[in-house]
């Protein structure tokens, strides 16, 4: 079975954004037959790197799934938009580095999935507070 190709396109051509910034953009799901494909998660999180425990946070989340009999619409271009939280922010300490990325997971109907992230970071501008 040939592997999904899975495209992710913010509407921003950077790829760092201050907290309560606008992330925005497309996804779409292609070389998937549409019959196969049960379920598309979207996910905007954070999540940690490093010693210790690994800790994870979902800001965002949409769950699309394939309804009635007709065809499902699963794979065509699909929008979303969530405002970015103030914390936490990325981070890449020594010891522990903190990530943020957009999700996307796939559910096949033969209980196989697919997941993979789009890194982005969540940064104060060079000498701003954040506010909690």
């Amino acid at each position: 079975m040939m592997e999904p190709l899975v495209s992710l396109g913010l509407r921003s051509a950077e790829r760092v954004f201050a907290p309560g910034a606008l992330l925005a953009g497309e996804m779409q799901v292609d070389a998937v037959d549409p019959r196969e494909l049960k379920a598309v998660e979207l996910s905007v999180l954070w999540y940690t790197e490093g010693k210790g425990d690994e800790d994870l946070g979902i800001h965002f989340f949409e769950r699309r799934q394939a309804e009635g009999d007709g065809p499902p619409v699963l794979h065509t271009l699909h929008p979303f938009e969530s405002t970015l939280p103030a914390s936490p922010l990325s981070y890449d300490g020594t010891i522990v580095k903190v990530r943020w990325c957009v999700r996307v997971r796939l559910f096949f109907c033969q209980d196989r999935e697919h997941v993979e992230d789009f890194p982005f970071r969540l940064a104060a501008a060079q000498g701003q507070l954040v506010e909690p």
